[in-house]
Protein backbone atom coordinates (compact mmCIF):
# COMPACT_ATOMS: atom_id res chain seq x y z
CA UNK A 1 0.00 0.00 0.00
CA UNK A 2 1.26 2.93 -0.98
CA UNK A 3 2.22 6.16 1.26
CA UNK A 4 -0.24 9.12 2.07
CA UNK A 5 1.11 12.61 2.06
CA UNK A 6 0.38 14.37 4.95
CA UNK A 7 -0.98 17.44 3.71
CA UNK A 8 -2.62 21.03 4.93
CA UNK A 9 -4.79 23.37 3.66
CA UNK A 10 -4.38 27.57 4.10
CA UNK A 11 -7.34 28.81 3.79
CA UNK A 12 -11.08 27.04 4.03
CA UNK A 13 -12.99 29.48 1.73
CA UNK A 14 -15.01 28.94 -0.95
CA UNK A 15 -12.52 28.00 -3.33
CA UNK A 16 -10.68 25.40 -0.81
CA UNK A 17 -14.07 24.19 -0.25
CA UNK A 18 -15.11 23.38 -3.95
CA UNK A 19 -12.06 23.34 -5.69
CA UNK A 20 -9.55 21.14 -3.29
CA UNK A 21 -11.21 19.82 -0.29
CA UNK A 22 -13.44 17.30 -2.13
CA UNK A 23 -11.12 15.60 -4.01
CA UNK A 24 -8.24 15.29 -1.06
CA UNK A 25 -11.37 14.25 0.58
CA UNK A 26 -12.03 11.27 -1.60
CA UNK A 27 -8.62 10.30 -2.16
CA UNK A 28 -6.25 7.57 -0.72
CA UNK A 29 -3.35 9.18 -1.34
CA UNK A 30 -3.07 12.60 0.62
CA UNK A 31 -4.27 12.52 4.65
CA UNK A 32 -4.82 16.46 5.85
CA UNK A 33 -3.53 16.57 8.47
CA UNK A 34 -4.26 20.38 9.38
CA UNK A 35 -6.04 23.15 8.28
CA UNK A 36 -5.36 27.21 8.47
CA UNK A 37 -8.41 28.94 9.41
CA UNK A 38 -7.89 32.15 11.16
CA UNK A 39 -11.63 32.21 12.89
CA UNK A 40 -13.66 29.78 12.04
CA UNK A 41 -13.53 26.26 12.66
CA UNK A 42 -15.83 25.02 9.46
CA UNK A 43 -13.02 22.42 7.47
CA UNK A 44 -13.85 19.62 10.37
CA UNK A 45 -17.15 18.76 8.61
CA UNK A 46 -15.15 17.61 6.07
CA UNK A 47 -11.78 16.88 8.12
CA UNK A 48 -13.04 15.96 11.76
CA UNK A 49 -9.87 14.86 12.43
CA UNK A 50 -7.54 17.41 11.35
CA UNK A 51 -6.08 20.03 13.71
CA UNK A 52 -7.34 23.50 12.56
CA UNK A 53 -4.38 26.25 13.46
CA UNK A 54 -5.02 29.78 13.04
CA UNK A 55 -1.94 31.38 11.58
CA UNK A 56 0.63 30.16 8.86
CA UNK A 57 3.24 30.28 11.43
CA UNK A 58 2.01 27.66 13.18
CA UNK A 59 1.52 25.29 10.98
CA UNK A 60 4.95 25.97 9.29
CA UNK A 61 6.28 24.57 12.90
CA UNK A 62 4.99 21.47 11.94
CA UNK A 63 7.01 18.85 11.18
CA UNK A 64 4.67 16.01 9.87
CA UNK A 65 3.28 18.22 7.14
CA UNK A 66 4.98 17.31 3.88
CA UNK A 67 2.71 19.85 1.33
CA UNK A 68 0.81 22.88 1.90
CA UNK A 69 -1.85 24.16 -0.33
CA UNK A 70 -2.10 27.72 -0.16
CA UNK A 71 -6.14 29.08 -1.36
CA UNK A 72 -5.70 32.93 0.45
CA UNK A 73 -6.60 35.95 -1.04
CA UNK A 74 -4.47 36.85 -4.00
CA UNK A 75 -1.67 39.45 -2.39
CA UNK A 76 -0.99 36.69 -0.05
CA UNK A 77 0.97 34.24 -2.41
CA UNK A 78 3.85 35.38 -2.83
CA UNK A 79 4.68 35.79 0.87
CA UNK A 80 3.17 32.58 1.91
CA UNK A 81 4.41 30.00 -1.06
CA UNK A 82 8.25 31.49 0.08
CA UNK A 83 7.69 31.17 3.65
CA UNK A 84 6.82 27.69 3.04
CA UNK A 85 9.15 26.72 0.70
CA UNK A 86 11.87 27.92 3.01
CA UNK A 87 10.31 25.91 6.22
CA UNK A 88 11.09 22.47 3.62
CA UNK A 89 7.21 22.33 2.38
CA UNK A 90 5.89 21.42 -1.36
CA UNK A 91 3.46 23.61 -2.59
CA UNK A 92 0.72 24.23 -4.37
CA UNK A 93 -0.42 27.18 -5.35
CA UNK A 94 -3.56 28.98 -6.39
CA UNK A 95 -4.17 30.89 -9.02
CA UNK A 96 -3.05 33.79 -10.33
CA UNK A 97 0.45 32.07 -9.33
CA UNK A 98 1.49 36.01 -7.88
CA UNK A 99 0.68 39.59 -8.60
CA UNK A 100 4.19 40.28 -10.31
CA UNK A 101 6.54 38.33 -12.62
CA UNK A 102 9.29 39.51 -10.43
CA UNK A 103 7.92 37.23 -7.61
CA UNK A 104 6.56 34.85 -10.17
CA UNK A 105 10.43 34.40 -10.73
CA UNK A 106 11.75 34.51 -7.12
CA UNK A 107 9.30 31.68 -6.18
CA UNK A 108 10.76 29.54 -9.22
CA UNK A 109 14.18 30.29 -8.00
CA UNK A 110 13.22 29.64 -4.47
CA UNK A 111 11.93 26.44 -4.98
CA UNK A 112 15.09 24.95 -7.38
CA UNK A 113 17.22 26.32 -4.21
CA UNK A 114 14.99 24.10 -1.60
CA UNK A 115 14.25 21.61 -3.65
CA UNK A 116 10.96 21.43 -3.11
CA UNK A 117 7.66 21.07 -5.64
CA UNK A 118 5.99 24.45 -6.40
CA UNK A 119 2.98 23.75 -8.58
CA UNK A 120 0.24 26.45 -9.53
CA UNK A 121 -3.49 24.96 -9.30
CA UNK A 122 -4.17 25.23 -12.71
CA UNK A 123 -7.13 22.97 -12.66
CA UNK A 124 -8.67 24.22 -16.29
CA UNK A 125 -6.37 21.61 -17.75
CA UNK A 126 -8.90 19.34 -16.50
CA UNK A 127 -12.43 20.27 -17.66
CA UNK A 128 -14.32 18.73 -20.41
CA UNK A 129 -14.22 21.01 -22.83
CA UNK A 130 -10.37 21.77 -22.87
CA UNK A 131 -9.30 17.92 -22.85
CA UNK A 132 -11.69 17.52 -25.66
CA UNK A 133 -9.79 19.92 -27.33
CA UNK A 134 -6.38 18.88 -26.53
CA UNK A 135 -7.10 15.43 -27.92
CA UNK A 136 -9.16 16.79 -31.53
CA UNK A 137 -5.84 18.97 -31.69
CA UNK A 138 -3.80 15.99 -31.19
CA UNK A 139 -5.26 13.80 -33.90
CA UNK A 140 -4.81 16.91 -36.42
CA UNK A 141 -8.72 16.33 -37.19
CA UNK A 142 -8.77 20.24 -38.03
CA UNK A 143 -5.60 20.72 -39.96
CA UNK A 144 -3.53 23.34 -39.40
CA UNK A 145 -4.79 25.77 -36.69
CA UNK A 146 -5.35 29.88 -37.80
CA UNK A 147 -7.88 30.82 -35.39
CA UNK A 148 -8.38 29.82 -31.93
CA UNK A 149 -11.06 31.83 -29.06
CA UNK A 150 -11.74 31.36 -25.45
CA UNK A 151 -14.28 32.92 -23.67
CA UNK A 152 -15.06 32.75 -20.09
CA UNK A 153 -17.84 35.40 -19.45
CA UNK A 154 -20.35 36.01 -16.55
CA UNK A 155 -23.55 38.17 -16.00
CA UNK A 156 -23.25 40.37 -12.74
CA UNK A 157 -24.30 43.62 -13.48
CA UNK A 158 -24.78 44.68 -9.57
CA UNK A 159 -21.57 44.19 -7.18
CA UNK A 160 -20.95 41.26 -5.13
CA UNK A 161 -21.40 41.71 -1.33
CA UNK A 162 -18.26 41.18 -0.01
CA UNK A 163 -15.94 40.22 -3.14
CA UNK A 164 -12.42 41.23 -2.31
CA UNK A 165 -11.95 39.96 -5.97
CA UNK A 166 -13.91 43.65 -6.85
CA UNK A 167 -11.86 45.83 -4.62
CA UNK A 168 -9.44 48.70 -5.84
CA UNK A 169 -6.25 46.04 -4.37
CA UNK A 170 -3.23 44.67 -6.36
CA UNK A 171 -4.26 41.46 -7.60
CA UNK A 172 -7.72 42.17 -8.37
CA UNK A 173 -10.04 42.30 -10.92
CA UNK A 174 -11.22 39.57 -13.65
CA UNK A 175 -7.74 39.61 -15.14
CA UNK A 176 -5.92 37.97 -12.51
CA UNK A 177 -9.25 36.30 -11.57
CA UNK A 178 -9.47 34.33 -14.75
CA UNK A 179 -7.36 35.12 -17.26
CA UNK A 180 -4.72 32.38 -15.96
CA UNK A 181 -7.42 30.13 -17.02
CA UNK A 182 -7.32 31.29 -20.29
CA UNK A 183 -4.25 32.24 -20.60
CA UNK A 184 -2.21 28.78 -19.86
CA UNK A 185 -4.82 26.79 -22.07
CA UNK A 186 -3.67 28.91 -24.13
CA UNK A 187 0.62 28.45 -23.69
CA UNK A 188 -0.75 24.64 -23.16
CA UNK A 189 -2.37 24.36 -26.64
CA UNK A 190 0.09 26.14 -28.85
CA UNK A 191 2.91 27.30 -26.97
CA UNK A 192 4.75 30.80 -26.58
CA UNK A 193 3.27 33.63 -29.09
CA UNK A 194 5.19 36.29 -30.31
CA UNK A 195 3.03 39.53 -29.88
CA UNK A 196 0.06 40.43 -27.43
CA UNK A 197 -2.36 42.54 -28.11
CA UNK A 198 -4.93 43.69 -25.08
CA UNK A 199 -7.93 45.35 -24.18
CA UNK A 200 -8.23 45.40 -20.67
CA UNK A 201 -11.01 47.77 -19.04
CA UNK A 202 -13.84 48.68 -16.50
CA UNK A 203 -17.26 48.34 -18.16
CA UNK A 204 -19.37 48.37 -15.15
CA UNK A 205 -20.33 51.92 -14.04
CA UNK A 206 -19.44 50.76 -10.31
CA UNK A 207 -16.21 48.50 -10.73
CA UNK A 208 -12.87 50.06 -9.73
CA UNK A 209 -11.13 47.35 -11.35
CA UNK A 210 -11.32 45.33 -14.54
CA UNK A 211 -14.21 43.45 -15.35
CA UNK A 212 -13.10 42.72 -19.51
CA UNK A 213 -10.37 41.85 -20.86
CA UNK A 214 -9.92 40.98 -25.09
CA UNK A 215 -6.46 39.40 -25.36
CA UNK A 216 -4.90 38.77 -28.88
CA UNK A 217 -1.90 36.41 -29.19
CA UNK A 218 -0.48 36.33 -32.60
CA UNK A 219 1.97 33.32 -33.45
CA UNK A 220 2.10 33.89 -36.55
CA UNK A 221 -0.09 31.75 -38.84
CA UNK A 222 -2.31 31.03 -35.79
CA UNK A 223 -4.28 34.00 -33.83
CA UNK A 224 -5.57 33.29 -30.46
CA UNK A 225 -8.36 35.23 -28.86
CA UNK A 226 -9.01 35.64 -25.08
CA UNK A 227 -12.02 37.20 -23.70
CA UNK A 228 -14.02 37.61 -20.71
CA UNK A 229 -15.94 40.09 -19.38
CA UNK A 230 -19.29 40.32 -16.60
CA UNK A 231 -22.26 41.69 -18.61
CA UNK A 232 -22.99 38.68 -21.05
CA UNK A 233 -25.84 37.67 -20.45
CA UNK A 234 -26.18 35.33 -23.28
CA UNK A 235 -23.01 34.03 -23.88
CA UNK A 236 -21.95 32.43 -27.35
CA UNK A 237 -19.48 29.54 -28.34
CA UNK A 238 -17.24 28.89 -24.88
CA UNK A 239 -14.61 27.95 -27.60
CA UNK A 240 -14.28 28.00 -31.49
CA UNK A 241 -11.62 26.57 -33.14
CA UNK A 242 -11.07 27.06 -36.57
CA UNK A 243 -8.35 25.18 -38.79
CA UNK A 244 -7.43 24.87 -42.56
CA UNK A 245 -9.58 21.57 -42.97
CA UNK A 246 -12.19 21.93 -40.26
CA UNK A 247 -13.99 24.02 -37.46
CA UNK A 248 -14.71 23.05 -33.33
CA UNK A 249 -17.48 24.84 -31.67
CA UNK A 250 -18.00 24.31 -28.07
CA UNK A 251 -20.85 25.84 -25.81
CA UNK A 252 -21.51 25.52 -22.37
CA UNK A 253 -19.45 24.96 -18.83
CA UNK A 254 -17.83 21.86 -17.43
CA UNK A 255 -20.16 20.29 -15.08
CA UNK A 256 -17.71 19.95 -12.19
CA UNK A 257 -17.86 22.73 -10.03
CA UNK A 258 -22.05 22.96 -10.34
CA UNK A 259 -21.46 19.75 -9.00
CA UNK A 260 -19.02 20.53 -6.26
CA UNK A 261 -20.70 23.78 -5.11
CA UNK A 262 -23.95 21.59 -4.64
CA UNK A 263 -21.98 19.29 -2.14
CA UNK A 264 -21.23 16.67 -4.50
CA UNK A 265 -18.04 14.46 -4.20
CA UNK A 266 -16.12 13.23 -7.13
CA UNK A 267 -16.03 9.62 -6.43
CA UNK A 268 -18.57 8.50 -8.60
CA UNK A 269 -17.55 6.25 -11.98
CA UNK A 270 -19.21 8.88 -14.28
CA UNK A 271 -17.56 12.07 -12.59
CA UNK A 272 -17.04 14.85 -14.95
CA UNK A 273 -19.49 13.81 -18.02
CA UNK A 274 -20.68 15.85 -19.99
CA UNK A 275 -24.49 15.22 -20.93
CA UNK A 276 -24.70 14.61 -25.09
CA UNK A 277 -26.45 17.79 -25.49
CA UNK A 278 -23.20 19.61 -24.39
CA UNK A 279 -21.17 18.09 -27.21
CA UNK A 280 -19.17 20.19 -28.88
CA UNK A 281 -19.83 20.47 -33.16
CA UNK A 282 -17.02 19.55 -35.23
CA UNK A 283 -17.38 20.26 -38.93
CA UNK A 284 -14.09 18.73 -40.52
CA UNK A 285 -12.67 16.48 -43.69
CA UNK A 286 -11.28 13.20 -42.68
CA UNK A 287 -10.69 10.71 -45.11
CA UNK A 288 -12.05 12.15 -48.15
CA UNK A 289 -15.41 12.80 -46.30
CA UNK A 290 -16.88 15.88 -44.87
CA UNK A 291 -17.94 14.72 -41.57
CA UNK A 292 -20.27 17.53 -39.70
CA UNK A 293 -21.58 15.87 -35.79
CA UNK A 294 -21.32 16.38 -32.26
CA UNK A 295 -18.29 15.32 -30.76
CA UNK A 296 -18.06 12.89 -27.88
CA UNK A 297 -16.62 15.19 -25.15
CA UNK A 298 -13.83 13.45 -23.02
CA UNK A 299 -14.78 13.88 -18.48
CA UNK A 300 -13.28 16.53 -17.12
CA UNK A 301 -11.53 15.63 -13.72
CA UNK A 302 -9.84 17.93 -11.16
CA UNK A 303 -8.77 15.25 -9.21
CA UNK A 304 -6.15 14.41 -12.26
CA UNK A 305 -4.33 17.30 -11.10
CA UNK A 306 -3.77 15.77 -7.91
CA UNK A 307 -2.70 12.41 -9.24
CA UNK A 308 -0.41 13.69 -11.34
CA UNK A 309 1.26 15.31 -7.93
CA UNK A 310 1.61 12.35 -6.18
CA UNK A 311 3.12 10.50 -8.93
CA UNK A 312 5.91 13.47 -8.89
CA UNK A 313 6.06 13.53 -5.06
CA UNK A 314 6.12 9.72 -4.27
CA UNK A 315 8.05 7.92 -7.64
CA UNK A 316 9.40 11.49 -9.06
CA UNK A 317 7.62 11.36 -12.30
CA UNK A 318 6.98 14.53 -14.47
CA UNK A 319 5.33 17.62 -13.42
CA UNK A 320 2.42 18.54 -15.47
CA UNK A 321 1.94 22.11 -13.84
CA UNK A 322 5.25 23.34 -12.70
CA UNK A 323 6.39 26.54 -11.34
CA UNK A 324 7.22 28.33 -14.48
CA UNK A 325 3.91 27.55 -16.07
CA UNK A 326 2.38 30.05 -13.24
CA UNK A 327 5.38 32.66 -14.21
CA UNK A 328 4.23 32.82 -17.57
CA UNK A 329 1.04 33.02 -17.02
CA UNK A 330 1.46 36.10 -14.79
CA UNK A 331 3.80 37.86 -17.14
CA UNK A 332 1.77 37.70 -20.07
CA UNK A 333 -1.06 39.34 -17.79
CA UNK A 334 1.39 42.09 -17.04
CA UNK A 335 1.90 41.80 -20.72
CA UNK A 336 -1.39 42.45 -21.01
CA UNK A 337 -2.03 45.36 -18.80
CA UNK A 338 1.20 47.22 -19.93
CA UNK A 339 -0.29 47.18 -23.97
CA UNK A 340 -3.62 48.17 -22.92
CA UNK A 341 -1.83 51.45 -21.45
CA UNK A 342 0.47 51.76 -24.19
CA UNK A 343 -2.17 51.15 -27.06
CA UNK A 344 0.16 49.07 -29.21
CA UNK A 345 1.18 45.53 -29.92
CA UNK A 346 4.04 44.10 -27.33
CA UNK A 347 6.45 41.46 -28.32
CA UNK A 348 6.36 38.48 -25.86
CA UNK A 349 9.32 39.17 -24.18
CA UNK A 350 10.56 37.67 -20.94
CA UNK A 351 8.56 34.34 -21.10
CA UNK A 352 10.45 31.32 -20.01
CA UNK A 353 11.10 28.90 -22.70
CA UNK A 354 9.76 25.51 -20.88
CA UNK A 355 7.96 22.32 -21.92
CA UNK A 356 3.91 22.79 -21.93
CA UNK A 357 2.53 18.88 -21.68
CA UNK A 358 -0.41 17.04 -23.21
CA UNK A 359 -2.46 15.72 -21.02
Amino acid sequence: MERKINTALVGFGMTAKVMHAPFLAVSNQYHVTTVVERHKSESKQMFPDAQIVRSLDELLQRDDVELVIITTPNESHFTYAQQALQAGKHVVLEKPFTITAADADQLVQTAKQTRKILSPFHNRRYVADFRTMQGLLQQNLLGDVHTFEGHFDRYRPQPKPNAWREEAKPGSGILYDLGPHLIDQALCLFGLPQTITADVRLQRSFSVVDDAFDIKLDYGFLQVVLKSGMLVREPGPRYQIHGTLGSFVKWGEDVQEALLKEGALPNVEAWGAEPEEQYGLLHTETGGEVVRKQYPSLPGNFGLYYQNLYAALVHGAPLRETAEHGYNTIKLIELAFASTHEKRTLPCEGLMDVHYPKI
